[in-house]
């Protein structure tokens, strides 16, 4: 007699609880980012909280990070953050239009390869923000705020990307569905 196992690393959940998981992870990492506390004493800009789980979840499961979402979530950020409106919407959409038509090749990177991966589409959410601020303030900005940024994004992805690991693992699972 043949014995079956039961895999537990799924807690099966209603779609719709699924399907708010990832839009979930990515208020809070836009949360954890307009919180006004720093560790550096306001030395360091917070890092890109909101991207990551935008990056993690177009890579594994797109059908639950749509564009229209990753818009909505860089709207949030421009209004908490208090930057011009747009900015980091656009900035957040473009990554995500990299990310969607880089898909096949960042999705098959492992270990410091898949933290490149994340940190060329930080630096593309850096790069249009940049151009979007100085079109918008008619003046080069300084580079050395998005740069501090864009390192520490990705310095706090490595943490950050396994708990979103966990999350897809234990809650969502790998396929992707009608929601």
């Amino acid at each position: 007699m043949r014995r079956t196992t039961i895999d537990r690393t799924l807690v099966p959940l209603p779609t719709a609880v699924v399907a708010i998981i990832p839009v979930s992870c990515a208020l809070l990492g836009l949360i954890v980012t307009a919180v006004p506390i720093s560790i550096s004493g306001g030395l360091l800009p917070p890092p890109m909280f909101a991207l990551m789980p935008i990056y993690f979840w177009c890579l594994v499961r797109p059908d639950l990070m749509p564009p229209a979402v990753v818009f909505a979530v860089g709207i949030l950020e421009d209004l908490l953050m208090g930057g011009p409106p747009g900015l980091w919407a656009a900035s957040f959409v473009a990554t995500y239009i990299f990310v969607d038509q880089q898909r096949d090749s960042l999705a098959g990177l492992a270990g410091w390869a898949a933290i490149l991966g994340f940190a060329i589409a930080m630096l593309i959410a850096s790069v249009s923000a940049f151009l979007i601020a100085w079109i918008y303030f008619w003046r080069l900005p300084t580079l050395e705020p998005l740069a501090l940024q864009l390192a520490g994004s990705v310095l706090f992805f490595i943490p950050i990307v396994s708990i979103l690991h966990w999350i897809h693992r234990r809650f969502v699972g790998p396929l992707r569905s009608d929601i």
